[in-house]
C-alpha cells in the first residue's frame, strides 16, 4: 500500500492543522522535552502546514535513524508488526479522522500514528529500544507469553508510556501525545502512577477503549532497554522472575 496524498481534502489539512498546532501548545511544559526536540528537528517534513508526506519522512530519517513508514490498512497481526520493526518500518494509516471526531477515535488515525509515535524514532536511543523490541518479538513470535508481555510492555511504553522529570511527571507515549484531553489527564494527575516494574507490568491486563487509569512512570529511557534485555533473558529461560 502506498499513501496518495492527492486525496486529501482541504478539510483534512484543517483537521491536521487544528489537531497539530493544538498538541504542539498542549504539549510545550507537559510533554517529554526529548519527545519535544525529535519534533523541532523534523520540522521540515513534519508540521502545521501541510499533510505530512510519508515520502519525504522516510528520506529525512534515511540519513537520521533510519526508519521508514509502512502504510498499513488498519490494525496488522502482532507477528507481521514484530517484523516490520525489525526492519525499522514504522505502521501507520493514512486516513484522518473528521472535524467532529477531534477528541475521540476508536482506531488509530494518521494523527496517533505520525504526531504520536514518529518523533521519538529521530531519538537514538528510543529508536535503538523500538527496533530491539521488533527484534525480540520477532524472536519469540511463537511464544505465547512472551507476545502477552511485549503486548502489554508496548502498551504500557511506547503507547502510555510516562517519565519522572525533576518533579513533574512528563509524557511520552503516542496514545497520550496524540491526545489532548488524555495528555491534560496526566499533567493534572486524575490517575494513578506505578513505579515502574517489569514483573507487573506484563502481568497488567488493560483497555484499548477507554482513558487509561494507570501509567508506569520511567525515570529514563534506558530503563526501557534494561526491560528488554530482561525480558530476552527470561524468554530464553535463563532467568526466572
Amino acid at each position: 500500500m502506498k499513501q496518495n496524498l492527492e486525496t486529501y481534502t482541504s478539510e483534512d489539512l484543517k483537521v491536521w492543522q487544528t489537531l497539530f498546532t493544538r498538541q504542539v501548545e498542549n504539549l510545550a511544559t507537559k510533554g517529554s522535552q526529548r519527545y519535544l526536540n525529535c519534533l523541532e528537528k523534523m520540522a521540515p517534513v513534519l508540521n502545521d502546514e501541510t499533510i505530512p508526506d510519508f515520502k519525504k519522512i522516510g528520506e529525512w530519517f534515511t540519513l537520521e535513524t533510519g526508519w521508514k513508514i509502512e502504510v498499513v490498512p488498519g490494525l496488522i497481526p502482532v507477528e507481521d508488526f514484530f517484523d516490520l520493526l525489525a526492519e525499522k518500518r514504522f505502521c501507520s494509516s493514512t486516513w484522518l479522522r473528521k472535524m467532529e471526531q477531534l477528541d475521540y477515535l476508536e482506531e488509530p488515525d494518521m494523527f496517533h500514528d505520525v504526531f504520536g509515535h514518529i518523533p521519538l524514532l529521530a531519538d537514538p536511543e528510543f529508536s535503538a529500544f523500538a527496533e530491539r523490541f521488533g527484534q525480540l518479538g520477532q524472536q519469540f513470535k511463537t511464544n505465547p507469553f512472551a507476545v502477552k508481555a511485549l503486548q502489554r510492555l508496548y502498551w504500557f511504553t511506547i503507547e502510555f508510556g510516562v517519565l519522572q522529570s525533576g518533579d513533574k511527571i512528563l509524557s511520552y507515549g503516542a496514545g497520550i501525545m496524540s491526545s489532548f484531553g488524555e495528555t491534560n489527564r496526566v499533567a493534572n494527575h486524575e490517575c494513578t502512577f506505578l513505579p515502574f516494574e517489569l514483573k507487573k507490568m506484563i502481568h497488567h491486563e488493560f483497555d484499548t477503549d477507554v482513558l487509561q487509569e494507570e501509567y508506569y512512570v520511567i525515570t529514563g529511557f534506558d530503563e526501557l532497554t534494561k526491560a528488554l534485555d530482561k525480558l530476552g533473558l527470561i524468554f530464553s529461560r535463563k532467568i526466572e522472575f
